[in-house]
């Protein structure tokens, strides 16, 4: 459903690039060859439209999982193969007189002579003078007896006398008489008749109830198969080449009324070759789109090859990124190879839902272990770095978030679309359980009956205290509304961990770019230490810088987005609902390209680095619309900030406090730096304050010359530290 959410993103896309003279290129990791193949098996090779993955998926899941009760037919099929193993173990043979006779006939061969028992030649004259069928044994005493005086089951045979069986046998003797064992069965065998009419009642309601389901999902409007989509929607097999793994495909069929299957090769070439014949006709320029599937890519080209026809610029749109990083940047790699005529441009696509963003966060982790790929450029640096959740910071923000949920903490923040009152954390706190007992985070898990009747408890095993992944993961089985609430709370408790990291000087940015409304020097650089060998030099540059927005720039931002009709009806100037040393702030708030997420604009810094949800924003502030209100506030804040931090004139770092002041003094060491590293780390390190005691590389452009300077930042307090550190290492080398 995600990746069907994406086609039309897609194919927009795609369309654009090809409308400014470049290539497509699609990545994904499943083709749905599967779900195509079951479909043609059940409805032909020629249907009314193209397959629907999803719908085909939730049909396979219903029918090979949908519980049922075992089937009547295996049911009594068993129970009579026992009635049968019972009937033969309660069945004797007949045993009569004659029988008898034999019997001891035998025993007296082996007996002495002068026994007193019968002879044979007594046997047969008896036997001569009376029936055989008028005596019969006593099947429990051994003892013979008249037909007519035992008792003979009509069931089992079984002939006894009245008075040896357990209790008693004190009625009439008839020809119908059962014996206890066989009253029994036959009191089973009525029970297991009513059980097998109970079975199958419950049998034919379930089987019945699993058509309504299967009905209901193939009358649900669900999307069809993305990569068959996508191909008709870019014009068919003829103007796409597909890359894959599939050996067929569904397309339109020539009169337009319906799709048809037919294998990817049917133009005379071999289902081995498919691929690479595809590829050339990619790299040819015969077709300007090309489908890669993680199965079908490997070791194939598709750059911009100077060597090729086709040598126009690629933009590689990632549908559906992959588990693993390493395969995401290998797939990356087929059009970002040596000897291109231009770079590709990547396109990574995914939905606003919170655990579809886990598949960004592992492409981003791995792409920032790369180093130079985004700690030496600022473009890709701080984009990646958004997405990068599963990192030392990400696995505390979760944790914060589990102990809240579970009430063994609070939350740092208010959570999303919650007020300040208890009842609705509250809430939120039992939606949040249900929902992570829902996809077993929680574990077991039971309702409390003890003073807070209903709670929901249970555990967290450690190792998912701090599982990024597999919350991210797990996110995903979750519906929309709860899905996105947690993810936000977690992206919202780990904006406050980063920037309390960041306060505390542990938080590694990479490089940090600079931004102010106004950056000039404010004195000619210094040179404070020159190398002995090389007669390289290190250079101290100091800088003004104002970072503030004035009431005319902040109205006129709000005015132009009013006039392009591309603001929210929650744009606007905002005023803090708790006062800060006496007085409140203001702030303007324009939405930015995520729905629901804010850039705030403050009158003292600008543009703050963190964008604020929505929930938060009216958690802190309302809306003002009295426009001679917020310009006097505006403009107090703004000149007041000129002069002193947030903390106003009784801070207890004095002069050296930045935080919440417009015009700052910037040191930024350059030039010769190495040499010098281990001198300047020291120098840092008997800094009282944590934040300047680590060392930053920073980068700022000058808004008057254009000027690039790229160094260490360099604290005020600790410029005269460094500074004499720096001159002993020179008189040293003197």
């Amino acid at each position: 459903m995600c990746m069907s959410a994406k086609v039309p993103a897609v194919v927009k896309l795609a369309k654009e690039a090809l409308a400014e003279n470049k290539c497509v290129v699609i990545g994904l990791q499943s083709t749905g060859e599967a779900r195509t193949e079951e479909a043609v098996t059940k409805y032909g090779v020629e249907m009314e439209d193209f397959v629907s993955g999803p719908r085909e998926l939730l049909l396979k899941l219903v029918e090979e999982n949908y519980p049922l009760p075992p089937k009547p037919d295996t049911f009594q099929q068993g129970e009579e193969k026992v009635t049968e193993i019972q009937r033969k173990r309660h069945s004797p043979q007949d045993v009569s007189f004659k029988g008898r006779v034999r019997k001891v006939a035998k025993m007296e061969d082996v007996s002495d002579d002068d026994s007193g028992d019968y002879s044979p030649s007594e046997s047969s004259d008896h036997e001569s003078s009376e029936s055989d069928e008028e005596f019969h044994m006593c099947q429990i005493c051994n003892s013979e007896e008249e037909k007519s005086l035992l008792l003979n089951c009509s069931g089992c045979s079984l002939r006894v006398h009245p008075s040896c069986l357990t209790p008693p046998w004190t009625g009439m003797l008839t020809d119908d008489w059962s014996c206890y064992s066989c009253k029994k069965i036959e009191g089973q065998e009525m029970e297991h008749d009513a059980n097998v009419a109970d079975f199958s009642k419950r049998y034919d309601s379930a089987v019945e109830r699993k058509l309504k389901i299967l009905d209901v999902i193939r009358s649900l409007d669900l999307p069809n198969n993305p990569l068959d989509d996508i191909i008709d929607q870019l014009g068919g097999p003829d103007k796409v080449a597909e890359i894959t793994g599939r050996r067929g495909m569904l397309i339109r069929a020539s009169d337009g009324k319906g799709v048809i299957y037919q294998a990817r090769n049917a133009k005379e070439v071999s289902m081995e070759m498919i691929n690479m014949h595809e590829k050339q006709q990619f790299m040819d320029d015969k077709k300007l789109i090309a489908i890669i599937s993680e199965a079908g890519s490997a070791g194939v080209s598709l750059h911009a090859d100077r060597r090729a026809k086709n040598q126009r610029r690629r933009v590689h749109v990632t549908l559906e990124l992959p588990w693993s990083a390493d395969r995401a940047i290998q797939q990356f790699g087929r059009t970002h190879r040596s000897n291109q005529t231009s770079a590709p441009q990547y396109r990574l696509l995914f939905t606003n839902l919170g655990g579809e963003k886990r598949f960004a966060s592992i492409v981003a982790k791995r792409l920032e272990s790369l180093g130079a790929l985004t700690q030496g450029d600022r473009r890709a640096g701080p984009s990646l770095s958004a997405f990068n959740y599963d990192s030392t910071y990400g696995k505390k923000a979760l944790t914060m978030v589990y102990r809240g949920i579970m009430e063994q903490d609070s939350f740092p923040v208010v959570p999303p679309r919650c007020s300040d009152n208890q009842a609705s954390i509250e809430e939120f706190i039992t939606e949040a359980k249900v929902a992570l007992v829902s996809v077993g985070i929680i574990r077991d898990a039971t309702v409390c009956n003890g003073k807070v009747a209903g709670k929901l408890s249970g555990r967290i095993v450690d190792a998912d205290m701090h599982d990024v992944a597999r919350f991210l993961n797990r996110l995903l089985g979750l519906a929309p509304d709860i899905q996105n609430r947690l993810f936000d709370l977690f992206i919202s408790i780990l904006d406050v961990v980063l920037h309390n990291a960041r306060r505390e000087g542990q938080l590694d940015s990479g490089i940090v770019d600079i931004k102010g409304k106004n950056i000039e020097l404010k004195e000619p650089p210094k040179t404070v230490h020159v190398d002995s060998l090389s007669g390289a030099t290190t250079i101290l540059f100091t800088f003004t810088i104002d970072r503030g927005v004035t009431w005319e720039s902040a109205k006129a931002m709000l005015d132009g987005r009013e006039n392009d009709g591309a603001g929210s009806s929650n744009d606007g100037f905002y005023e803090s609902k708790r006062e800060w040393m006496g007085r409140r702030h203001f702030t303007l708030a324009l939405e930015g390209s995520t729905e629901g997420i804010y850039k705030i604009i403050r009158p003292a810094i600008g543009e703050a680095l963190r964008e604020m949800p929505l929930s938060e924003l009216k958690g802190k502030y309302r809306k003002v619309s009295s426009i001679d209100k917020v310009s006097k506030g505006w403009q107090d804040e703004y000149d007041v900030s000129s002069k002193q931090c947030m903390h106003g004139s009784k801070c207890k770092v004095g002069s050296y406090c930045t935080v919440g002041r417009r015009l700052q003094e910037f040191n930024i060491l350059g030039g010769l730096i190495l040499p010098v590293w281990g001198t300047i780390e020291k120098a840092l390190a008997k800094q009282v304050y944590q934040n300047h005691k680590r060392i930053r590389v920073v980068r700022l452009v000058t808004t008057n010359d254009n000027q690039r300077i790229v160094g260490l930042f360099i604290p005020n307090a600790a410029v005269e530290s460094v500074l004499t550190g720096l001159q002993w290492v020179q008189d040293i080398n003197d």
